[in-house]
């Protein structure tokens, strides 16, 4: 009787295997019962006819999916290195399993693709300072050919740009330049800030002449300040000199 009740055991633990399946919160079961589809089941616990319905598995977390770097021209003929990662999550279970063969796959080929094709659209300078506006298009163009696919691209973020070695000096002479520029410009513009201020007191100074005098007296007493040294003044009028000069 052991011998006959054993078999039994094993071929109801088989059938109770394959009948009964556990899906998690963040599965999803698509079903299909002789190769049709009859319901996407779960979470929970589910019941599977034997023989007759088989089931896949659908996680619907979010993905993170690395693209590979991308050889790219850019409009301006730059070749560059780019790589990026897609954050994306299965959104219909049941188009993901029958629309497309491999949905985890054919988001990566469809990425690398757009990647390239997006890139190559704009100049140097604008990949390195929009690149938010790049980042949103990419996004966009994704969420529209995985959409029929059951899928929902949630962001696309480009992670690095590798240029040229002779482009990096380039852009460093350039930026090196740019700040030599700056500098000269604030210079000169605080050089012309000082000579109106100068201009400003000497026409004070010109109107008092009283002014004039203590400024006189008191760069004398800056002279007469020093250690270790004598100056001798001689005193002259403030208007000796204006006196020798022939007026015209």
């Amino acid at each position: 009787m052991l011998g006959i009740s054993l078999p039994f055991l094993i071929l109801l633990f088989i059938l109770l295997f394959n009948t009964l399946k556990i899906i998690k919160e963040y599965e999803r079961a698509v079903v299909f019962r002789l190769g049709r589809f009859t319901g996407v089941r779960g979470p929970g616990l589910i019941v599977l006819i034997p023989g007759i319905e088989k089931m896949v598995r659908v996680d619907l977390r979010t993905v993170t999916m690395d693209v590979p770097s991308q050889d790219i021209i850019t409009r301006d003929n730059v070749t560059l290195k780019v790589n990026g990662v897609v954050y994306y999550r299965v959104s219909n279970p049941e188009q993901s399993i029958i629309t497309v063969e491999d949905y985890s796959h054919a988001t990566s080929q469809i990425a690398q693709t757009t990647l390239r094709s997006v890139v190559g659209q704009f100049e140097l300078d604008e990949i390195l300072s929009q690149r938010d506006a790049i980042n949103l298009k990419l996004q966009n163009i994704l969420d529209e050919h995985t959409g029929p696919w059951g899928i929902k691209v949630s962001s696309v973020e480009v992670k690095a740009i590798d240029l040229p070695i002779e482009m990096q000096r380039a852009m460093a002479k350039q930026a090196e330049a740019e700040r030599n520029k700056r500098a000269k410009i604030i210079s000169a513009q605080g050089e012309l800030e000082a000579a109106k201020k100068l201009a400003e007191a000497a026409g004070i100074l010109d109107q008092n002449k009283s002014a004039i005098i203590l400024r006189y007296l008191d760069t004398m007493k800056e002279i007469s300040t020093g250690e270790g040294k004598t100056t001798t003044f001689f005193p002259l009028p403030i208007d000796f000199l204006t006196k020798l000069v022939p007026h015209q």
